[in-house]
């Protein structure tokens, strides 16, 4: 914990300010209503953008469910703030348009503000982008025609600007953080430090490392190859640069080099921590605090769970005809880094042991490509017409993009099994209003993470992987990969892992893999990793068919230990025990 001083101001630099995304929405959500947060710091800002020009976007900022109570917007016409003249004046000066106001997270409010730059100043703009080449050596020039990089130094100056304004006389309090979430923050942290150096002690929070992500989500061998090149490469004290070449024409990695020389760097996993590591000097000779995402650790009785399991039954029931003994789910982006293949070659696995016993399971997969999901009307048509989810048709409003393979390996999963059957949901939402008639009418997206009996999340990247625990606190197994950043928080609150936890290990190869160099690791391509993955999916499915709750009295045994494990990981432990502790040790070397 911090002294009895505490903190005067931490300032959140994030694209997330304004309303929730994604992971850093999650993180800020936990975060900001933890109560030794809120204990320990006095004043909270939140930093970010908006752009008038996407309607989607400004409906997410204004719905109610997002609880933004606008203070100040020329855009709206709104001036209850008592420096709005001084806002007025920026956006004259600078070109931009400005939103002030106030954001809840759980109990608390807390001040946001927001700039469309879209207008800016060309000439203002232009020689900012000069001065941080000067000053950090960032070549603006490389990336001006990457939106992304554009939007966010632009917006940067007159951020700095609006957070003066907004702090008043606490811009001269001596205990102040401003922290950048990710690469899109930074460049509002190196505006700070150009305009008022040293005014605010800088932290550059890694939810993940974006020079990975990529190599890891393109090469063939995907994260069986990436990690054990990174470890056999640094027993040679060789970098990332030598092995996959120099990065420094990517936007977000010439972000995250001028966030190396920031005074404290936070990691959400141990494995971002060897990664930023493997990056090269900059990052290599720097301590970094780990500091986990928290998890919630709700409480449940077992009878609960119970009403949410068979809710799910009966969905299968209804859906299939086979009313199942289990309910498997996995709840995630269709994208490639969350691995879904794995889930399917863990069910052929764990499908004939199943079989064997005379137990039945379901596994819904809940995962679009488009983010919206389907309309309510699209979604009972198809039911109507062809039994949508059991069955899918190739193009809007069901199977577009990458949901066409999965459902194809769905399918013959399906043709295959006898115990197992697999409903591929390609919807946003889990209630009887977005998933059909079939679905039961108290359904909501509640009981699918608390009647699930075990959740997949196998992911290749995964710096963290709050999703992929929070069915723990309810009983549910969670199969993880190796690669998830939670477990390594996992391992460190309990002994005993594998009571509730399955972590399938793509990463670390069989003996008989002849790789004993970083090159030989290089090679490893498709072909390898089916083989490591099909070798380490019988080992999961051996511990899964070991770990499956057979009775109630099961269950009440897994829930008390996943709601045990979970309360020594939340919020509240990592803002006690990692983050106030890490902010502590900065404050006192700045």
């Amino acid at each position: 914990m911090l002294t009895g001083e505490g903190l005067d101001v931490i300032v959140h630099s994030t694209h997330e300010a304004g309303y929730k995304v994604g992971g850093i929405g999650a993180v800020l959500d936990g975060l900001l209503s933890a109560r030794a947060y809120l204990k320990n710091v006095r004043r909270t800002v939140l930093m970010g953008t908006f752009d008038l020009r996407d309607t989607a976007g400004m409906d997410r900022l204004r719905a109610p469910r997002n609880r933004f109570e606008v203070l100040y917007s020329s855009v709206d016409g709104v001036r209850q703030y008592e420096r709005a003249d001084q806002l007025a004046a920026i956006e004259e000066a600078f070109g931009v348009r400005i939103m002030y106001g106030r954001r809840a997270f759980g109990p608390s409010a807390q001040e946001v503000v927001l700039i469309d730059p879209t207008d800016a100043d060309s000439g203002r703009i232009a020689d900012l982008k000069y001065r941080l080449w000067e000053r950090f050596g960032l070549r603006s020039d490389q990336f001006d025609a990457n939106y992304e990089y554009d939007l966010y130094v632009r917006a940067a100056l007159p951020q700095f600007e609006a957070l003066k304004i907004v702090l008043g006389a606490d811009m001269d309090r001596r205990r102040k953080v401003m922290m950048a979430h990710e690469f899109m923050g930074v460049p509002l942290c190196l505006v700070a430090e150009l305009e008022q150096p040293n005014a605010f002690c800088r932290v550059y929070y890694a939810h993940e490392v974006p020079t990975v992500r990529p190599v890891v989500e393109e090469h063939p061998g995907h994260d069986t190859m990436f990690y054990n090149v990174l470890r056999m490469a640094g027993e040679q004290s060789l970098g990332f640069r030598h092995v996959f070449g120099d990065r420094s024409h990517f936007y977000k990695h010439a972000l995250l080099e001028a966030a190396a020389d920031f005074p404290a760097v936070f990691a959400v996993g141990d494995l971002v921590v060897e990664e930023l590591g493997f990056l090269g000097s900059h990052f290599a000779n720097k301590a970094i605090d780990l500091v986990y995402n928290g998890i919630p650790a709700p409480e449940v009785q077992l009878e609960a769970k119970m009403v949410s399991t068979e809710r799910l039954r009966q969905y299968a029931e209804n859906l299939t005809g086979d009313r199942p003994d289990h309910v498997f789910t996995h709840v995630a982006r269709l994208v490639p880094s969350k691995g879904l293949w794995r889930d399917l070659r863990v069910l052929e696995e764990l499908d004939p042991m199943l079989a064997e016993r005379g137990r039945t399971a379901i596994f819904f997969v809940l995962a679009t490509a488009p983010p919206t999901g389907r309309s309510s009307s699209d979604v009972m048509a198809m039911e109507a017409d062809y039994g949508w989810p059991l069955n899918h048709h190739e193009g809007y409003p069901d199977l577009v993009g990458s949901e066409i393979p999965f459902y194809q390996a769905v399918e013959h999963f399906n043709r295959e099994s006898r115990a197992v059957k697999a409903v591929f949901v390609n919807q946003f939402g889990w209630d009887q209003e977005r998933c059909g008639t079939k679905m039961p009418a108290e359904m909501s997206f509640a009981d699918l993470r608390q009647g699930s009996d075990l959740e997949f999340g196998q992911s290749i990247y995964e710096p963290f992987g709050i999703a992929q625990f929070e069915p723990l606190p309810y009983g549910a197994l969670c199969v993880v990969s190796s690669a998830c950043g939670c477990v390594g928080f996992a391992n460190r609150v309990t002994t005993d892992i594998g009571r509730g936890i399955v972590v399938a290990d793509y990463i670390s190869l069989p003996q008989n893999l002849e790789v004993r160099t970083w090159q030989d690791a290089l090679l490893i391509g498709q072909e390898t990793r089916d083989l490591v993955e099909r070798y380490r999916a019988r080992e999961a499915a051996q511990t899964i068919a070991a770990n499956l709750p057979q009775s109630e009295s099961d269950r009440a045994r897994a829930l008390a230990w996943g709601q045990a494990v979970c309360q020594r990981m939340t919020w509240e432990v990592v803002v006690s025990e990692y983050m106030l502790p890490a902010l502590a040790r900065a404050l006192h070397s700045f």
